[in-house]
């Protein structure tokens, strides 16, 4: 990026004046049935990677900067964490509500800023880290679908998916400017961000370290049982977490990981991809996927009964 680029990137999305040339220009349109993201994002086997992006995602300096001062990952992980698998399900599966939605959220994080160990204040909404939330996205899409579906995505499905991650962005009212082009441009944006911008900061750290303790607000009677179970979860979901991270960002944070280790990673990997499509539709979908998907076919069969009823 060059400087000019750079700054406009850091600039709040806020102080923009309206009808700005660098504003984003297509509206949002709400995601159904037929599209990738419908089939794929609410599979609780999609989720599995859903950690190493937010590890990416809090080693941006500005979103580590605003987690570790604002966010409740510390005193209420669970609460945070459904609260976002909540929001993200809504993006795809809420249909005029996730148009909503992606208004709620700008306005949540309209005035969250906070000023880093060095004096740099950081604002939650400015176009760089607000983009790199939403595009990690697409390398969570592309890894879970590398270790955790029956097969890899097809250049075709690659494509596909990017396109409607677009789409999904401008739900999330990310600025069109900040969008890679193509597939490609994608990729070396990742890497140059990766590289270049993302740091070993605090939060990604703690966040991993954390992962097999149990919440600080289980209440005091249920600690015997959460403390073994917490500890195994934890555990594998560190160990998927660690190996769904690209390498440069694990060489960051210290991260080893053999060829041992990804041995045992896509062994796991298969009996999750090979079990999933085996289980009841209940089962393989998140609550808010799965009834969006029930509602859906029941639309249909109305659309049925009314395009064939006597006139």
């Amino acid at each position: 990026m060059t400087t000019e680029q750079i700054a406009l990137a850091r600039e709040p999305e806020e102080s923009r004046e309206p009808g700005d040339p660098r504003e984003r220009v297509r509206e949002p349109v709400p995601f159904g049935p037929g599209s990738i993201l419908w089939e794929r994002m609410g599979l609780y086997s999609s989720a599995v990677a859903g950690n190493s992006v937010f590890i990416l995602q809090s080693m941006h300096p500005a979103i580590g900067t605003v987690v570790d001062r604002l966010s409740s990952f510390r005193t209420d992980p669970v609460g945070r964490a459904m609260r976002s698998f909540a929001s993200v399900q809504t993006w795809v599966y809420g249909g005029p509500e996730a148009i909503e939605e992606g208004r709620r959220l700008r306005e949540m994080h309209k005035p969250l800023s906070a000023v880093d160990e060095e004096g740099r204040r950081h604002h939650a909404l400015s176009a760089e880290p607000w983009a790199w939330v939403h595009l990690t996205g697409f390398y969570a899409a592309v890894v879970a679908a590398r270790y955790f579906a029956p097969e890899p995505m097809s250049d075709a499905e690659q494509q596909q998916v990017y396109d409607e991650f677009l789409d999904l962005g401008r739900i999330l009212r990310v600025p069109e400017r900040m969008f890679p082009a193509t597939i490609a441009d994608y990729w070396t944006y990742f890497d140059d961000m990766v590289d270049n911008t993302l740091v070993p900061h605090k939060v990604a750290l703690e966040v991993l370290k954390r992962m097999d303790e149990v919440p600080p607000n289980v209440p005091s009677r249920l600690r015997p049982v959460a403390t073994p179970l917490s500890a195994v979860g934890g555990r594998l979901g560190r160990f998927i977490t660690v190996g769904t991270l690209p390498p440069a960002a694990r060489a960051k944070l210290g991260l080893s990981w053999t060829a041992s280790d990804e041995r045992r990673l896509r062994a796991v990997g298969a009996i999750i991809g090979r079990g999933t499509p085996l289980l009841p539709e209940r089962l393989k979908y998140m609550p808010i996927a799965y009834r969006a998907r029930e509602a859906a076919r029941a639309q249909e069969k109305l659309r049925k009964v009314l395009d064939e009823r006597p006139l």
